[in-house]
């Protein structure tokens, strides 16, 4: 990831309802996770009001990503 892109994705949300960045989805996908569960667990998003409705499609593109 290129620093330009590092600052946008510190910037930009990951998860709206807990207020995870996407930065830390990145970074958990980075350090090991490869399921929406595990970045979930390493995050805290998936629990918020919309249990996950909004964030998971960006989990499962960021993974998609990374095949």
């Amino acid at each position: 990831m290129q620093p330009n892109e590092r600052t946008m994705a510190g910037l930009k949300a990951g998860c709206i309802c807990k207020g995870v960045k996407l930065l830390r989805l990145i970074e958990a996908i980075d350090n090991g996770a490869t399921t929406f569960a595990e970045v979930a667990a390493a995050t805290g998003i998936g629990d918020g009001p919309c249990k996950g409705k909004r964030c998971r499609e960006k989990v499962r593109q960021l993974l998609a990503g990374r095949r």
